[in-house]
């Protein structure tokens, strides 16, 4: 074969060769899409403003009117109304924790869930049919059912951000009816969303505090085994107004109390609470294959601090987004931790340090 005729058969596999990268590089985008934006994020996206953030002074053994004096605010001579608000999907265990934590220092506990998840999957209505657990807050806890809108088999659904946006909308007359008045303190977060029980005394005891604030929590995944930083800020607290408070999980203010609770997401006991959750929240769109909700692999990476999406961190700048690639460290602390949990640990061990095996 003479070298004219080796290039010409070489230019007639050039195109095909090119088409062929072209194509699986295109197919390459396609299925990896969500991973390429994520990882790329530093460059078409850019950080929300910072907070201002509000240093918290807390100690046991000083007194409240000590401490609201260090916050700059006035202490008040009779406790101030607290109400917390939640809406509800299945996270039995964490608003039982909740509760507990909270139950001496809230005046009414606003529950809202529906029969459907953000999803438009039918769900039973699971603080309904397990009352007699929350027995010890009876006379305070105020419950409300969502209608939610079902959907058929292969017909298309509602944006479940808008379905959430139609709960927290409710949520503003279930508050009426628990008897909010102007002037008392709201707490408005998720069920595992838990302010600090020194927090919440805050509301009660301290005047002159902003009238929205929120509330910069640890982040905790699977369990309080591992932390991941303090970047759950969406919890929030406000100084009731009939004019113009109004429902949100949203940034509505500047201001951020430092390290005033815990966020524990994925907290769970069970496998299949898991997967409930995986199909019904609003980010159910995350599950890109069948095997993302199987329990071996769902056991797996709790075990091992690998996220459930096989997502990359939401970071802002390629440093901090290289820098919290991978699993998230175990931590074998379990100080500072609600206390509630701590006095029940046997009850709660998928929760601490080392009890990452759940039930199936």
């Amino acid at each position: 074969m003479t070298i004219r005729s080796v290039r010409k058969s070489r230019r007639k596999l050039l195109f095909p060769t090119l088409l062929i990268l072209f194509l699986t590089c295109l197919f390459g985008i396609y299925t990896q899409f969500q991973t390429i934006s994520y990882f790329c994020r530093p460059l078409w996206d850019k950080p929300p403003p910072p907070f201002k953030r509000i240093p918290h002074y807390y100690a046991e053994n000083v007194s409240m009117a000590h401490l609201c004096e260090l916050h700059g605010w006035t202490p008040r001579l009779e406790p101030r109304r607290v109400f917390d608000a939640i809406i509800f999907s299945n996270e039995l265990d964490l608003l039982e924790l909740r509760w507990r934590e909270l139950e001496p220092y809230v005046s009414k506990f606003v529950i809202l869930e529906s029969n459907t998840t953000f999803t438009g999957i039918p769900k039973p209505l699971f603080f309904d049919s397990n009352k007699e657990r929350f027995a010890f807050a009876e006379g305070k806890v105020v419950h409300g059912v969502f209608p939610g809108k079902k959907r058929s088999k292969g017909q298309a659904y509602e944006d479940p951000f808008l379905l959430e946006g139609k709960q927290r909308v409710a949520m503003n007359w279930l508050l009426k009816e628990a008897g909010i008045a102007d002037g008392d303190a709201l707490i408005m977060s998720d069920a595992d969303e838990i302010p600090s029980p020194h927090t919440v005394k805050f509301l009660q005891w301290c005047d002159e505090i902003p009238n929205v604030m929120h509330l910069e929590l640890r982040d905790y995944m699977y369990s309080f085994e591992f932390p991941v930083d303090y970047s759950s800020w969406r919890a929030s607290v406000h100084i009731y107004s009939s004019k113009w408070t109004q429902y949100r999980h949203s940034r509505q203010t500047d201001l951020i109390l430092s390290d005033a609770g815990w966020h524990c997401s994925f907290c769970f006991r069970r496998l299949n609470e898991f997967v409930f959750k995986m199909k019904g929240y609003s980010h159910a769109d995350r599950v890109k294959r069948k095997e993302f909700l199987d329990y071996s692999r769902i056991q797996r990476h709790i075990c091992k601090g690998y996220d459930l999406f096989d997502m990359l961190p939401e970071k802002y700048s390629f440093k901090e987004l290289i820098s919290n690639i991978g699993p998230i460290p175990p931590s074998a602390s379990a100080v500072h931790l609600p206390a509630f949990l701590i006095q029940n640990a046997a009850r709660f061990r998928f929760l601490l340090p080392g009890g990452c095996l759940r039930e199936p």
